[in-house]
C-alpha cells in the first residue's frame, strides 16, 4: 500500500506546478516545527503560525489536503475572524468630524433665522469674527 501511494504521490508530483510544490513543502515544513516546538495533545499556535495559514489558504488551491495539524474549517474560521476584526476596527466610533456644541448650534440656528438670505459661509465668517473655531 505504501508503494501504490508513493507512486501516487511521484505522478501527483510531476503534475502539479512549481509553485504548488513549493507552497506545499512550506506547508509541510511549517507544521514539522509546529510539532517540534511541543508534543501536548493540543498544539500551541501562535498568531504568527495562523497568519501563515490564512495567507497560504488565499493564495494556494490545494492548502486543504497538505494541512494535518488543524482541520480545514478552523483555518477558514480565522480567516473570518480576522476579516471581522478588520472591519470592526475600521468602522469604529470616534472618526469623523467633532460635534458641534449645543450652544453653538443654537446661535447658527438663530443667526440663519434672523437672517434668511445668509447662507453657510457667511455664517461661518460670523462665527469666526465671534471667535468660534469650528
Amino acid at each position: 500500500m505504501a508503494i501504490v501511494r508513493s507512486v501516487l504521490q511521484t505522478l501527483r508530483a510531476s503534475i502539479c506546478t512549481r509553485a504548488a510544490l513549493q507552497l506545499e513543502i512550506l506547508a509541510l515544513r511549517h507544521q514539522l516545527q509546529v510539532l517540534q516546538r511541543a508534543r501536548p495533545p493540543r498544539v500551541p499556535l501562535t498568531r504568527a503560525d495562523r497568519l501563515l495559514w490564512i495567507w497560504l489558504s488565499r493564495i494556494w488551491s490545494g492548502w486543504q489536503p497538505a494541512i494535518v495539524i488543524v482541520k480545514p474549517e478552523t483555518v477558514l474560521a480565522w480567516h473570518r475572524r480576522g476579516f471581522r476584526l478588520f472591519w470592526r476596527w475600521t468602522s469604529r466610533k470616534g472618526l469623523g468630524r467633532p460635534g458641534v456644541p449645543p450652544g453653538v448650534r443654537a446661535l447658527i440656528r438663530t443667526m440663519s433665522e434672523a437672517n434668511p438670505l445668509w447662507g453657510a459661509p457667511r455664517i461661518h465668517g460670523e462665527l469666526l469674527k465671534l471667535g468660534h473655531r469650528c
